[in-house]
């Protein structure tokens, strides 16, 4: 694994089986109807998937959806970086890095900035700083539960579904 170049590689229908066992090895619930609906989207030109292999193994992948359903990104035709995974044994080898550089110069070949969400919770650490790093920025709209703006004072859980989304320029 050491030193072995991150290859990426377009979403295939045979992939869906191969990446929910993956997931399903390390106690995470990504199903095979989950993929199948990526491909399904990726064939129809709204959700292009980026697959990440290093010697022809799978070791992660990340989706652009053409059009967000945050409606600030959704209104400003902002689309949006979403569902980066990559399998822990390949962690901080640079397969994020790759897989987010694909997903951006997709975007950047058709418009000029690019939106990304992240939970808030301490599973979300390592996306937060490496979004950071990269030059990505808060929108400064505050937090979102789903779709929707959390108001000041409102109580929310904090889950896969409490938000915060920012832009980089691209």
């Amino acid at each position: 694994m050491a030193g072995a170049p991150v290859a990426i590689r377009s979403l295939r229908e045979a992939d869906a089986e191969v990446f929910a066992a993956a997931f399903a090895a390390i106690g995470w619930n990504k199903t095979v109807e989950q993929y199948r609906r990526y491909f399904a989207e990726q064939q129809a030109g709204s959700r292009p998937v980026f697959v990440a292999t290093l010697d022809e193994a799978f070791a992660g992948y990340v989706t652009l959806r053409w059009q967000s359903t945050y409606p600030p990104f959704k209104d400003q035709a902002i689309p949006e970086v979403q569902d980066l995974n990559v399998l822990p044994r390949y962690r901080r080898g640079g397969v994020g890095s790759a897989l987010l550089d694909a997903a951006e110069a997709r975007a950047g070949a058709t418009v000029g900035l690019v939106g990304i969400r992240v939970g808030l919770d301490s599973g979300y650490a390592a996306a937060q700083r490496l979004y950071v790093r990269r030059g990505y920025v808060p929108d400064g709209r505050g937090l979102a539960y789903g779709d929707r703006p959390v108001a000041f004072g409102e109580q929310v859980v904090v889950d896969h579904d409490l938000l915060l989304s920012f832009t980089k320029a691209l």
